[in-house]
């Protein structure tokens, strides 16, 4: 009789950051990322009137500067922000004779100039927070920015976007409402379904472009005109004008949004990398200890954003998502990505193609998209376990919520009429004071805490 035949173990498949997979392998791997993060980050680009061929330039770039600055340790993918886009808006409708005002109008250079100034802005503001979390751990921070602030800001930022969301779709409803039926079923059925599950953004817009076809509101003259080759409209920033410098602060702020949803990435990030380095028998690389490192990293990508003219940044949780489906968090790919999203930003074809997608199209995109950036607001708080039944996370959270939800909607042109002359001449954007009177407000009790009072609170409902 003879001996069952010994089954070998099946060799574990997986790229750790380090690793530099084969030539054909890094190309098509390369190429998902940038497909992965392409429909969102352009859509960031349209709805600001940001130059799509820089805002591709920007991306691969910065991408590439911030994987060196993080020392090749932290495998992120950059792509354009959604949280930025209100205060973003508001500020290019103030100060850049209303860009806004004309749906047909696709890049306003003179608003980017002046956002640009505030990009560079938000990117020293989350180096400095870096470098701090670095010297002094991050639940220092925590105290100064707890997740009732970081979380019910998310929430005013995705609610505060709903008016320009419902204004883009009311250009054409039928196309808005199919583009959006289509996105959330798309969102829905495709979940978990490997690369086809994080396009539904993409696979949305081609329906919605369709369906505007059919319908005749398709401009397509500038594809005609557009060379193949064509140099992105790169621009400096607006040093030189005192406008911009309300920019800083205004746009700076909004990075107080996005630091938990990058820390977030950065954990879950080193919980794969972690678990395919157990199963290569390799030391487990603990990036979550490198917070300090990560922010540092995003920082970077805004100055060099900032600098080019591009859309402000973060990492992006598609790419992250994309990674561990894929088994592959090899910073070379992330290079290689960078390289092509560079390229693409030269194909002038390409950025025409984008510019020609109608304005109710990406109202429909945007009506569930600013919603999600709400509802994120919302889990930030639960997955924190915020207490809301302490009489202080309620004052924060109510404060922030009213002041930038109530003033987005009911003040004129989302304005308190609070005005700093040489930064906030026309009155303080409803977001960013509901922002700096929560941080306040949290101050107070971090400095002046309940308990001296002999009142006892249980900040998290786990305590």
């Amino acid at each position: 009789m003879s001996k069952p035949v010994e089954q070998q173990p099946a060799a574990v498949i997986g790229y750790m950051p380090s690793d530099t997979p084969p030539l054909g392998a890094m190309l098509s791997l390369g190429f998902q990322q940038v497909l992965t993060m392409f429909p969102a980050t352009i859509l960031v680009a349209l709805l600001t009137k940001f130059d799509v061929g820089v805002t591709l330039l920007a991306s691969g770039i910065g991408t590439i500067i911030a994987l060196l600055v993080s020392r090749r340790k932290i495998p992120m993918y950059y792509g354009s922000s959604f949280s930025y886009i209100a205060v973003v808006i508001t500020v290019m409708s103030l100060y850049a004779n209303d860009c806004f005002a004309d749906p047909a109008t696709t890049y306003c250079a003179e608003g980017v100039r002046i956002v640009q100034v505030g990009i560079l802005g938000t990117g020293l503001l989350e180096i400095l927070i870096g470098l701090l979390i670095m010297r002094v751990g991050k639940a220092a921070l925590d105290k100064v920015l707890p997740p009732i602030i970081t979380g019910s800001l998310a929430i005013v930022i995705g609610i505060a976007l709903a008016g320009t969301a419902l204004n883009s779709s009311s250009t054409h409803w039928p196309v808005a409402f199919i583009t959006l039926i289509f996105t959330v079923a798309f969102s829905v059925y495709l979940n978990g379904k490997g690369l086809l599950g994080m396009l539904p953004i993409l696979f949305g817009a081609v329906v919605g472009y369709g369906a505007a076809a059919a319908f005749g509101i398709i401009d397509y003259s500038a594809i005609g005109a557009a060379h193949w080759i064509q140099a992105p409209r790169v621009t400096l920033p607006a040093f030189e004008d005192p406008r911009a410098w309300g920019s800083v602060i205004s746009i700076a702020l909004i990075a107080i949004a996005t630091i938990p949803e990058s820390t977030a990435h950065l954990y879950q990030m080193s919980l794969y990398i972690d678990a395919l380095a157990k199963e290569l028998k390799r030391p487990a690389l603990k990036i979550k200890e490198l917070i300090g490192l990560n922010l540092v990293a995003d920082g970077a990508d805004d100055i060099v954003v900032g600098m080019l003219g591009g859309c402000a940044g973060t990492n992006y949780g598609e790419n992250n998502s994309l990674m561990a489906i894929t088994r592959n968090y090899s910073v070379p790919v992330l290079m290689t990505a960078g390289v092509i999203a560079i390229l693409l930003g030269f194909v002038g074809k390409l950025a025409a193609v984008v510019t020609t997608i109608p304005t109710a199209v990406t109202g429909g995109l945007s009506i569930y998209l600013f919603g999600v950036i709400g509802m994120q607001g919302v889990a930030l708080i639960q997955s924190e376990k915020v207490n809301l039944f302490e009489p202080r996370q309620l004052a924060v959270g109510a404060i922030i919520l009213v002041t930038g939800i109530g003033g987005s909607i009911a003040l004129p042109n989302g304005l308190f009429p609070f005005v700093i002359p040489g930064i906030f001449p026309n009155g303080i954007p409803a977001i960013v004071f509901s922002a700096i009177v929560g941080i306040l407000i949290n101050l107070l009790f971090v400095l002046v805490p309940p308990s001296l009072f002999g009142v006892k609170e249980r900040e998290n409902l786990n305590v």
